[in-house]
């Protein structure tokens, strides 16, 4: 097969993927559906991992040996909402204009996965030695925890991979390292009074301004923390608050309040402790002792919403190595986004983050990747395959 029909089977594979819409929201069934059935035609066999819901599924394959770990390549299903964003076509119908296929999901990440599905009649036929799994997750934008049931099987009934790729955009740049990604809901839960009479009330909203303000110190600690690598731009552990909501009127004492917040930390501290369990033991000992003079049921609750695990460097590994080969990369570097990578690594696999485009295409309105990254996309799967079956 030469590269100019795998490339055109590529784009026909894109446009099929970005047809389905996936927002994170609504199901992925029909895409997996769609996949599994074009590997089903490939002779591949494919296992399904649905959520409890039943309404979203990973699908994982390998091609090649069924007995042994290979080389993972991972990508997600799911993409972030096109509402209130100024389309100039479709998002969900692929168009290709000026060199550029525009659509939502192109970059990020859906032709990562149209590059490898298009890729597998080369590699059965290339025959090879050491496998290629695939795995396609949802809910990444979201959670990320939609690859996490078929990780859990990696060394149980599953081969556990020797490296893996995951191919986020890096415009074919081999990434080490990311910070973490953990979100959280804080709930201030008060009393409602008149606000005529404070002192009988428990003021919610109170409560979660000095939660708020315990953050921006906490914030302020981080940033004299910093980053002992000197690699991630901004050069230290963020913690940011996006959203509060609460009360019911001005006159009102607030029966509850709400905030959601998170923190993007680089790798090797125990962060867990320096923000969220000083955040805990600030409410413990200041927050509610306050709330609890106005209504002893006062308290402040803090749920963890997303959790996406820091990928750190590991130099030389299989993953770095391999990916840097295929890429034509001497180097490394960071990302600023956060990716399933970390779970990987979590389970004891090298892992990298690196795939066609640029993240700064993604969630855009008129999102692209130009043919031209597709095409170096290209490239990277067939070198993999020739590496494979050597």
């Amino acid at each position: 097969m030469t590269a100019a029909s795998a490339s055109v089977r590529a784009v026909d594979l894109l446009r099929r993927l970005v047809s389905f819409n996936t927002e994170s929201k609504r199901s992925n069934r029909a895409l997996i559906n769609f996949v599994a059935d074009y590997l089903n035609g490939h002779g591949v066999a494919v296992l399904r991992a649905p959520n409890a819901a039943g309404d979203k599924e990973a699908l994982y394959c390998t091609i090649g040996p069924q007995d042994r770990g290979g080389v993972l390549l991972s990508g997600h299903t799911d993409v972030v909402p096109v509402a209130g964003q100024v389309w100039t076509s479709d998002p969900y119908e692929l168009r290709i204009a000026d060199g550029r296929a525009y659509g939502r999901g192109a970059v990020d990440m859906k032709s990562f996965a149209a590059l490898a599905l298009a890729a597998i009649p080369d590699w059965l036929e290339a025959g090879l030695k050491t496998p290629i799994h695939l795995l396609l997750s949802y809910d990444e934008e979201t959670t990320c925890f939609g690859s996490l049931d078929v990780i859990r099987r990696f060394g149980a009934d599953l081969p556990k991979p020797v490296a893996a790729i995951v191919g986020e955009p890096t415009e074919m740049q081999v990434a080490d390292a990311h910070k973490s990604v953990m979100t959280f809901n804080t709930t201030v839960h008060g009393f409602e009074h008149h606000s005529s009479k404070p002192e009988r009330g428990a003021n919610a909203v109170h409560g979660a301004a000095l939660l708020i303000a315990e953050l921006i110190r906490i914030a302020d600690d981080m940033k004299a923390l910093g980053d002992p690598s000197g690699r991630f731009d901004p050069p230290y552990t963020s913690v940011h608050v996006g959203m509060i909501t609460g009360g019911a009127a001005r006159n009102i004492t607030p029966r509850q309040c709400l905030f959601e917040w998170e923190y993007r930390g680089v790798p090797g501290r125990d962060l867990e402790s320096l923000i969220v369990g000083r955040l805990d033991d600030y409410a413990r000992a200041v927050v509610e002792p306050m709330l609890k003079t106005g209504h002893s049921g006062a308290r402040v609750e803090t749920v963890s919403h997303a959790r996406v695990p820091a990928l750190a460097p590991e130099p030389g590994s299989a993953a770095e190595h391999l990916a840097q080969a295929l890429a034509g990369r001497n180097n490394v570097i960071t990302v600023p986004f956060g990716t399933e990578a970390g779970h990987f690594q979590a389970a004891g696999i090298p892992t990298v983050v690196c795939g066609p485009g640029s993240i700064d295409q993604a969630h855009q309105p008129d999102e692209y990747i130009s043919l031209e990254a597709l095409a170096r996309g290209g490239d990277f799967m067939r070198r993999l395959g020739a590496t494979l079956s050597a």
